[in-house]
């Protein structure tokens, strides 16, 4: 029905690591399916068609562990595929580990509406290709910021880049941030996030991993005070080893999508843009 689509000041978000469309079962899985992250095989297409039918439904989505077209995808573009699938216009993605032919590894957003500016960060780290996309819609002291992200593994190297973040955001009204940040809702990384980049968790402890049993939140979504959550849930598709998170949110009375203007390419990503739009 027409009043369930959210209005145009709503956003439904959804954030989600698909571990380049392949699927787990078992921790065992990690060792003895790890040729599976190196080469093409038939079942990460079918898991890309389950994903893409998963996103129709969202306005703005944030993805981890995406290819951008390499060996292991069969030279696919994941975020293409994902794009064009789910009827998403605007899309670019964040390619942080390159490893030669067999695999381009990063973060990318998915957007029914287009952005003002996209900008890509180097996230701090001892082991380097950790990335995190900022993109802006709207301008001015009432602009949406929408950060998308995959943290480290190791709790020093999320210190670090919490502190990039919270350098970064603290002073925008208006935030929005998702992705595996790789700790739970408890953790002393959260909590210094939270408190230095001034943002809420609506809902924590909403298990995202493993998929096959989720024990754990990795996977968040956090936002402004000035931003209502209406909706938090964790869906139950089971294409990656993380369960994507979801949210509907009613933005600030004051902020306002940017009218499309064909012209208008977010700042520094012209042909990336050009390419996948």
């Amino acid at each position: 029905m027409a009043d369930d689509h959210p209005g145009p000041q709503r956003l439904r978000l959804l954030s989600y690591n698909i571990q380049s469309g392949l699927s787990t079962y078992k921790y065992s899985q990690y060792l003895t399916r790890s040729w599976k992250h190196l080469v093409p095989v038939p079942s990460r297409m079918t898991n890309l068609d389950g994903i893409a039918r998963v996103l129709v439904n969202y306005d703005l989505v944030g993805l981890q562990e995406v290819d951008a077209g390499s060996l292991r995808s069969g030279f696919v573009n994941q975020v293409k595929y994902l794009a064009d699938y789910a009827g998403f216009e605007h899309v670019f993605d964040q390619a942080n580990r390159k490893i030669g032919m067999i695999s381009q590894h990063g973060n990318a957003v998915l957007s029914r509406f287009q952005p003002d500016t996209i900008t890509e960060h180097k996230l701090p780290g001892l082991i380097p290709g950790r990335g995190v996309l900022e993109v802006r819609f709207g301008a001015g002291a009432d602009a949406l910021h929408v950060l998308i992200l995959h943290m480290a593994l190791g709790r020093r190297g999320r210190l670090r880049q919490i502190e990039f973040l919270a350098d970064r955001v603290r002073d925008y009204r208006h935030v929005i941030l998702m992705g595996d940040l790789n700790c739970r809702s408890d953790s002393q990384e959260m909590l210094a996030l939270l408190a230095g980049a001034r943002l809420c968790e609506p809902a924590p402890g909403l298990h995202t991993f493993p998929s096959w049993q989720p024990d754990r939140q990795l996977d968040h979504i956090l936002v402004s005070p000035s931003i209502t959550v209406e909706r938090v849930e964790v869906l139950g598709h089971v294409y990656s080893d993380h369960l994507p998170i979801a949210m509907q949110v009613r933005l600030p009375e004051a902020f306002r999508f940017s009218m499309p203007n064909a012209d208008h390419y977010p700042t520094g990503s012209l042909d990336r843009w050009s390419l996948l739009s």
